[in-house]
């Protein structure tokens, strides 16, 4: 059994997918730029793209009831790799010890021209 997740305080999809689907204990976000959700507009720059990227994923794990301590698997993609420290420093003010597992990996381009998009694996159980 499997319920989608949508809340108005992310960006609405922009393809064939829902913001995220639960399915039993787990929830599985779909990936999210740094798109205001009022504008569907990206931030500007990448931390201010990082900063919203992060608030799009808590608003959809807080519309299914959980926040992102609940995350145990992320996975980041970069447009460049010499943003991964500063994406380290702010994933630390969303995301708290003991922190999910996590891959990072730098993609050639991202939708709409981002530089940062993130998926999540949320854990909702005891």
């Amino acid at each position: 059994m499997k319920r989608t997740i949508h809340t108005a305080n992310a960006p609405a999809a922009i393809g064939a997918y829902s913001q995220a689907v639960q399915a039993g204990d787990f929830l599985y976000i779909s990936g999210q730029l740094g798109l205001d959700p009022a504008t569907m507009a990206l931030e500007e720059g990448f931390e201010a793209q990082c900063h919203r990227m992060f608030q799009n994923l808590k608003a959809i794990a807080e519309a299914a009831g959980a926040g992102l301590d609940r995350a145990v698997k992320l996975t980041i993609y970069l447009t460049d790799l010499a943003d991964f420290a500063q994406l380290n420093t702010i994933m630390a003010h969303y995301v708290p010890e003991p922190f999910p597992a996590r891959a990072a990996v730098q993609v050639a381009a991202l939708p709409k021209g981002g530089l940062v998009e993130a998926d999540a694996i949320l854990y909702l159980g005891q």
